[in-house]
């Protein structure tokens, strides 16, 4: 079961996929898209990378940070960002801390669930039915 909306969102930090850290708190004050997915390069999450990938501008009008985290390491991040174009940080959650915290564990890999955090650092909005080709533009027009 996803976190509630009103719940505040666990702090995290963890490397990305050019091994740069990463901290929640980095973010305080911006909307905050962090989509959870299972594995790099695969056809339902590669789906869904293109989808944030094409509508990222929105997004970046809006001023609003998409964060993409898997289980998948650093070098498989860095493989997939750069195989797709991806212009959004994707981050390393190699031991499973971070989907334990939002509670997207699936045994091995993470569940396909997305929370948008606002800038108090408090879940806004969970999505937990995605389809993976459309989900960017259902965020957006979610959050309309």
């Amino acid at each position: 079961m996803a976190l509630a909306v009103g719940t505040t969102a666990p702090y995290f930090t963890t490397i990305d996929d050019q091994g740069k850290t990463v901290s929640l708190s980095d973010f305080q004050g911006k909307v905050v898209v962090l989509y959870f997915y299972p594995k790099d390069d695969t056809p339902g999450c590669t789906k869904e990378a293109q989808s944030f990938r094409d509508n990222y501008q929105e997004y970046e009008n809006k001023d609003m940070v998409v964060l993409g985290v898997s289980m998948d390491d650093e070098a498989s991040h860095k493989q997939f960002k750069e195989k797709y174009g991806l212009p959004f940080q994707l981050l390393v959650d190699q031991d499973g801390a971070i989907s334990k915290a939002y509670d997207v564990d699936g045994g091995g890999y993470s569940k396909r669930v997305t929370y948008i955090i606002d800038g108090d650092g408090k879940i806004s909005h969970v999505e937990d039915k995605v389809q993976t080709a459309t989900h960017a533009t259902d965020i957006l027009n979610s959050l309309s």
